[in-house]
């Protein structure tokens, strides 16, 4: 990935100076997950150019992944981080500008106190939400913004643009400004970090955010896409309410989120199914699993997931090692497969697909109705599912919920899915949804509940 920062003031080479990089040479700097290179492939007194080259080692990159990255087998190595700029490209410049950053410069600390004109370039970036994203988030920063949508490919202009923009910006600035700009910005555009968030990501926004942070139309947006976590997002917003002195309920007051939402609307389905005995399959990171064995209610509570890091992470956060003996006889966590039969998957009053038959390719849906619905047969099977008919209601979104999906159906769909399990193994279905309606939409979510006849 490619990131070029070009300057036309008198006596451009300069540039060197604020970056505290030589223009004459070839700098590499070494990243947990490949190398960072800083070369200038022009540098006159007219115009300099600085590149900052960044060579990702997938397998590098596979083999230092967060505790919390989604463990999707080939997506690990298959994937967009060898080449779109990303939070990669942010850590590196963070790594490789640190001292520019900072606005720092004795040889030339006037210089680093102006705004300059500058021009910055990334070929390739991920861009949720398309183009317009891109100019709500740089212009109030006073850039010049074009942000060129790349087609997903040349020969086949029928398929229309990938989520990806060729993204320039020219305009006055001090660096050290721009440098953060784009350290907080780049990862906010991918809507993505490949790194775990712990508390002090609030602190590296806020220092990163500076000023401009505080007064920008979408910091909102920009500090609940920079931060994903919910807990530290607001924790966010509050510290920057306080210094643009507005109350921090005005800038966040949103009900609950939809996962949560979706996870009541289940544990209370299996409530008034009176379930005694529940199986989460797709358990993830056992958060639903978690829930449930807080009611001593159920007798029984299990979790299939493929992932076996997923489940150690379920693991930890239920803290099974630590469980005392009573709790730890109602749990039980295992690895498998839905698309294969499983003695261990029979016997319980209910079983629960949340936001899992999307992640399945179509060709092995049938696999997956065969093993749920005519192996196991459970007294009742709960499964929820996105709702494509709301997509439109996202006015960010670019293709499918998440980047994993293999498809996602319309309501009209869902039904007719629905229906035709229900009547080949012996169920009765009734369709609700989760989440606030649309009243043409319908709700974000889709919720079949399936009786066993």
């Amino acid at each position: 990935m490619l990131l070029t920062i070009s300057t036309t003031i008198a006596h451009a080479r300069d540039l060197g100076y604020l970056l505290h990089k030589h223009p004459d040479r070839v700098q590499e700097f070494q990243q947990s997950f490949g190398s960072a290179t800083v070369l200038f492939p022009e540098a006159t007194d007219e115009r300099t150019t600085a590149a900052l080259v960044l060579d990702v080692d997938p397998v590098r990159l596979a083999r230092s992944r967060p505790r919390n990255a989604p463990d999707f087998s080939l997506a690990q190595y298959v994937n967009d981080r060898s080449y779109a700029a990303s939070s990669l490209l942010a850590v590196a410049l963070g790594d490789v500008f640190a001292t520019a950053r900072s606005g720092r410069c004795n040889s030339r600390q006037d210089l680093a106190d102006t705004a300059i004109p500058l021009e910055l370039e990334l070929p390739v970036l991920p861009c949720r939400g398309g183009a317009d994203v891109a100019h709500r988030l740089f212009e109030p920063l006073g850039w010049t913004v074009e942000a060129d949508p790349l087609p997903l490919d040349e020969r086949f202009p029928d398929w229309g643009e990938s989520r990806y923009v060729r993204l320039r910006l020219t305009g006055a600035a001090r660096l050290s400004d721009a440098l953060n700009q784009l350290y907080v910005l780049l990862p906010v555009l991918d809507e993505s970090k490949h790194y775990w968030q712990a508390a002090d990501e609030v602190d590296k926004l806020l220092r990163s955010g500076g000023d401009w942070l505080a007064t920008h139309p979408e910091r909102e947006l920009i500090t609940r896409r920079y931060l994903a976590r919910t807990g530290l997002t607001r924790v966010a917003l509050a510290r920057l309410a306080e210094v643009d002195d507005q109350p921090a309920e005005e800038l966040e007051e949103r009900p609950a989120p939809l996962n949560v939402r979706r996870r009541d609307a289940v544990i209370a389905t299996l409530s008034e199914l009176k379930a005694g005995t529940v199986i989460d399959l797709g358990c993830g990171q056992g958060q639903l699993v978690s829930a449930l064995l807080q009611d001593s209610s159920y007798a029984k509570v299990a979790g299939m997931e493929v992932s076996s890091h997923a489940l150690r992470q379920a693991a930890r956060s239920l803290r099974v090692d630590d469980m005392g003996e009573r709790q730890a006889d109602r749990l039980e966590l295992f690895q498998g497969s839905l698309t294969y039969e499983d003695p261990r998957l029979e016997g319980y009053d209910a079983a629960v697909l949340m936001e899992v038959v999307e992640h399945i390719d179509p060709s092995r849906l049938g696999a997956l109705e065969h093993v749920v619905f005519g192996s196991a047969r459970p007294g009742a099977v709960l499964v929820t599912t996105p709702n494509a008919d709301y997509n439109p209601r996202y006015g960010q979104l670019v293709g499918m919920r998440h980047p994993d999906h293999r498809f996602e159906w319309s309501r009209a769909e869902f039904s007719a899915w629905a229906d035709g399990v229900a009547d080949r193994h012996g169920y009765t279905v009734e369709l609700r949804g989760i989440g606030d309606a649309d009243p043409e939409l319908g709700a974000p979510t889709q919720l079949g509940v399936f009786r066993r006849g």
